[in-house]
């Protein structure tokens, strides 16, 4: 594909993926649609934003990059102009700056880090705005969140050298794009209460969940966790999430990782599980992984986990 780098920025068509909370995405649908209908008729890129109950979405921007550089001024203007409002309001004195968080495939980030993070530092120096690419892959997918914040003026020229870099480096082999997953998921019980987790906190789920719970805690003798006898048939989708640890030598630690940590993501990926590796300790021969989900999802991990070592102590090398 040839690029051609002109005034009028890039004329390729380009779809770049966002990641917002639920407040963001609101400020930018606006008043029965009409922010967001203002921003497609004026920068002339689509704007798509994913249905869903979800705490987070993704908004998608597609057209010519000239348009969607228009969409992405427009975009983090409204977000300082929230700054600025909701600065009002408050005691604040120093104005937070704005940020946008893309989703962009893991195939690519390299490309974006460069070598020894010269793209990226070089990115930050001639645009001012600040840009982290994550370490890990967002949940079910192979799509990695680079966070930008800054002026809006400092994001646009941010946005625009990323573009290019994208334009230069197209993903290697098939995405599994990010769908956030709803914000039903996961449900804790706890003291007859359920709570829905929230980022890093539990909160307090509506009524009608804990009766059920309580429902079914009177209609069930009680199982140990890992095993799930649903009271009601459909009652059970979220079985609470539970924890199984394993010790794996230290030499075969590394089949479990892979390079630079291939192996463990995909298992992570595949299972749905979250695994953690503990450091290695002075003295013992053997790490403790730990694995947290629902049961289903800790069994996969397991087998997957088991089905590396087998290939490893058998000789099979690459599974």
């Amino acid at each position: 594909m040839e690029s051609k780098v002109s005034e009028g920025g890039l004329n390729v068509t380009l779809t770049i993926r966002l990641l917002m909370h639920g407040k963001e995405v609101g400020s930018i649908i606006g008043k029965k649609g009409e922010t967001v209908k203002k921003m497609r008729e004026e920068s002339g890129a689509r704007i798509n934003i994913s249905e869903g109950n979800c705490p987070e979405r993704i908004v998608t921007i597609t057209g010519p990059t000239d348009a969607i550089f228009k969409a992405f001024a427009m975009i983090a203007y409204k977000f300082e102009e929230d700054i600025i409002n909701s600065m009002s309001n408050s005691t604040a004195t120093s104005k937070p700056p704005v940020t946008l968080r893309l989703v962009v495939p893991a195939s690519q980030c390299g490309s974006l880090i460069g070598k020894g993070g010269s793209k990226i530092k070089e990115i930050r120096e001639s645009t001012g705005a600040q840009v982290q690419v994550a370490g890990d892959m967002l949940p079910n997918s192979t799509e990695r969140a680079v966070t930008i914040s800054g002026t809006p003026d400092a994001i646009i020229q941010c946005v625009k050298q990323i573009c290019v870099v994208m334009l230069e480096s197209p993903p290697k082999g098939a995405t599994i794009p990010y769908r956030p997953k709803p914000a039903s998921t996961p449900v804790i019980f706890a003291g007859g209460q359920a709570y829905t987790i929230q980022g890093q906190y539990a909160i307090p789920h509506p009524d009608q969940l804990t009766k059920l719970h309580q429902l079914a805690m009177q209609q069930t003798p009680f199982t140990p966790l890992g095993q799930t006898t649903p009271a009601f048939p459909g009652l059970d989708a979220n079985p609470p999430a539970s924890t199984h640890e394993l010790t794996i030598p230290n030499d075969l630690i590394g089949c479990i990782i892979g390079r630079q940590g291939t192996k463990i993501n995909e298992i992570r990926q595949m299972s749905g599980a979250q695994i953690k590796i503990a450091n290695a300790t002075e003295g013992s021969s053997e790490r403790q992984i730990t694995i947290t989900g629902t049961p289903a999802n800790i069994s996969l991990a397991q087998y997957l986990i088991n089905a590396r070592l087998t290939s490893e102590v058998t000789g099979m090398g690459a599974l």
